[in-house]
């Protein structure tokens, strides 16, 4: 695997702009031996969704009311550090960063049509359960001599 591997897509053919990314590499915990303790491997993407370009604005505003709670100053976060490669860390960042776009921008679902139960049906569970409490009445045994 040579170099970053291309866009990465949100939905349609929105992706993520490289331009608008920054990255940052810090020292990560877990695996990786001694070399861990010299090597920059956890990655932290950051995304400014409050000013971006990228997305229509319809898709802007949806994410930035669906991740209010993530966001800091209009600022999206992602942070890796379960690989010991900063480029594999590098990958998931961006894929869970495009993830989370594709979540948030993604349109509210259609509102439920209420429905009726059909008459047959709630007629036929009534008489089951008329039939059930007569097999039980039978068992009752104040008959039986």
């Amino acid at each position: 695997m040579d170099g970053m591997s291309g866009p990465y897509p949100i939905r349609g053919s929105v992706a993520l702009p490289e331009a608008e990314l920054a990255w940052r590499f810090s020292r990560s915990s877990g695996p990786g031996g001694q070399h861990v303790n010299t090597s920059d491997t956890q990655v932290e993407l950051r995304f400014d969704l409050a000013n971006t370009e990228a997305l229509p604005e319809v898709w802007k505003q949806r994410a930035l009311e669906r991740l209010a709670s993530r966001l800091v100053d209009g600022v999206l976060t992602v942070r890796a550090s379960e690989h010991r490669s900063q480029w594999r860390n590098r990958e998931a960042a961006a894929v869970r960063l495009a993830a989370l776009l594709a979540e948030a921008t993604a349109p509210p679902p259609r509102p439920r049509r209420p429905t009726r139960v059909p008459r047959g049906i709630s007629e036929r569970r009534l008489r089951q359960k008329k039939q059930r409490s007569e097999t039980k009445r039978g068992r009752s045994g104040r008959d039986w001599h």
